[in-house]
């Protein structure tokens, strides 16, 4: 699974009608580190439901730039191209699924 992901374009990946939770990150930031686990976490918990992806920020600074990415971390939950949340900072695993579990039914609605 995650060579097929690689292989497809960032705009592809977010269109995806599976939902992708995007992690813009810096290798400097200590929170972001905290993050790492905790999508580990979650991705073994909601399997292939959904897709998690990792992006430093500094490098990829338009895609920072184009979603308004002020500060690292900042999670971005996307499905068929829209966003349906966005935060900054670390949010732990059981938030961060009750999170996510809430806004995909608010867009089912």
């Amino acid at each position: 699974m995650a060579k097929d992901v690689k292989k497809k374009s960032f705009s592809d990946i977010i269109k995806s009608d599976t939902p992708v939770l995007v992690d813009f990150y810096a290798d400097w930031c200590g929170p972001c580190k905290m993050m790492t686990p905790i999508l580990k976490d979650l991705k073994k918990e909601m399997g292939n439901s959904i897709n998690i992806l990792k992006i430093d920020a500094e490098k990829n600074a338009d895609a920072a730039i184009k979603y308004q990415v002020r500060g690292v971390p900042t999670l971005i939950l996307f499905k068929n191209g829209r966003i349906l949340w966005q935060q900054s900072g670390v949010v732990q695993a059981p938030q961060l699924k009750q999170i996510i579990d809430q806004k995909l039914e608010e867009a089912e609605v």
